[in-house]
């Protein structure tokens, strides 16, 4: 099997509305975002490609328009926005688009990491 990542980075606010006041995630907060897209094929294209990572632009465009700099409850209209959830949100968005999507791994701080791998 084939894989190859790229990694897409944005800011965004988010809150956890439905843990109790006192956490402080409950809290409005922000995180400087990573994401990092995964595509797996058991064969080449033509090219020698998985796939042209140029063709990751609307991805890229796609965070930029609609999620950075915004607050994530909001855009996606949830009260609960966790890493988990924004994983398998991107998941769904690129496999949709990208049929050789594998999984997304989405970072809010540096040591953390949460992943959607079907």
């Amino acid at each position: 099997m084939y894989r190859i990542s790229k990694e897409f980075h944005f800011s965004a606010s988010h809150q956890l509305l439905d843990l109790p006041p006192e956490h402080q995630c409950a809290r409005l907060h922000g995180h400087n975002y990573i994401v990092v897209i995964e595509l797996a094929s058991k064969v080449l294209n033509t090219h020698g490609f998985v796939r042209d990572y140029q063709e990751l632009a609307p991805l890229k465009a796609y965070i930029d328009e609609k999620l950075d700099h915004r607050h994530l409850n909001e855009v996606l209209g949830d009260d609960c926005v966790t890493a988990e959830r924004l994983a398998k949100h991107f998941y769904d968005w690129c496999k949709s688009r990208l049929p050789e999507t594998s999984a997304v791994k989405v970072s809010e701080t540096p040591k953390t990491w949460a992943e959607y791998r079907p």
